[in-house]
């Protein structure tokens, strides 16, 4: 059995400007897979591929084994999609926006009734079925939409930033609804400013810049390739760091300075990673 997500030299240009270049991941099925980057790397471009809203301009993508370009049905058949946009429609009900979704994809009346009351108990909404969605929190909206990519039984779950803009209770809340739906073994890519986010969900991570993938692995790979021990100085308005192999050696460091003014040791973590890659903070 191949990969769940397989993209293998893909190019994106836009006015014959790059805007992904060059792109090789594959992912396995069941995985749990954190796509990171600064605005503008080509995240969202690659997401729009992957989900056949755009296609590449070079290279092959398969999505469940399937060819982005000449199978997008059958791919649009294997996937759900949650974007970070509310793409639910407000001025239906609950029921109502889940009832759509599943006529769009042909669902059988029972069967589709009792898919949309499985994943409406799932996502704790079942109560709010008659509700109109301009009526709910924003983190109602989001579960909804869980919901309703969930309602066609796809095999891979692909979420755009989905926790943008919510309370921290409700990201939690959301974290434990991705993280359990992994475990009953579905292929998720998440893409996400959080670094937490990422550090709690994702097994393996890709780290996009410039339209380029430029580190991939586990975040304990990172570490170990990068240094697991930080020694941080404040330099007035910021903070200097320098990475070491252990954090005992960056102790040791430390403890050679004549002066420690400012200076503190920490473990590193993806964040300092990622700013060490890219030379910025996420936006």
């Amino acid at each position: 059995m191949g990969p769940a997500v397989s993209l293998q030299n893909v190019y994106k240009h836009y006015n014959k400007i790059p805007v992904v270049s060059d792109l090789s991941i594959e992912i396995q099925a069941g995985e749990m897979f954190g796509l990171l980057g600064p605005n503008g790397a080509g995240k969202s471009t690659t997401i729009r591929m992957l989900t056949t809203l755009t296609q590449p301009s070079q290279g092959q993508i398969q999505v469940a084994g399937y060819n982005v370009v000449s199978q997008r049905f059958q791919v649009k058949q294997q996937i759900g999609v949650v974007l970070q946009q509310t793409s639910v429609d407000n001025d239906l009900t609950v029921w109502e926006n889940m009832e759509f979704h599943g006529r769009l994809h042909h669902i059988p009346q029972s069967q589709r009734q009792q898919n949309i009351d499985r994943w409406l108990d799932y996502v704790e909404l079942s109560d709010r079925r008659d509700a109109a969605v301009k009526t709910l929190s924003g983190g109602m909206k989001r579960r909804l939409q869980i919901a309703r990519a969930l309602l066609h039984q796809p095999k891979i779950l692909f979420l755009d930033e989905p926790t943008v803009g919510l309370d921290p209770q409700t990201r939690r809340r959301l974290w434990e609804i991705i993280r359990d739906l992994n475990k009953q073994g579905m292929t998720i890519l998440l893409t996400t400013h959080y670094m937490d986010e990422v550090e709690y969900l994702c097994n393996r991570i890709g780290i996009m810049d410039a339209g380029k993938l430029i580190e991939l692995g586990t975040l304990q790979e990172f570490r170990q390739k990068h240094g697991e021990g930080l020694v941080m100085k404040q330099m007035q308005d910021r903070w200097d760091y320098k990475f070491f192999p252990t954090l005992e050696a960056a102790n040791t460091f430390l403890d050679q300075q004549p002066d420690k003014t400012g200076m503190m040791v920490r473990p590193s973590n993806l964040e300092d990673i990622f700013v060490e890659l890219t030379g910025r903070n996420l936006d």
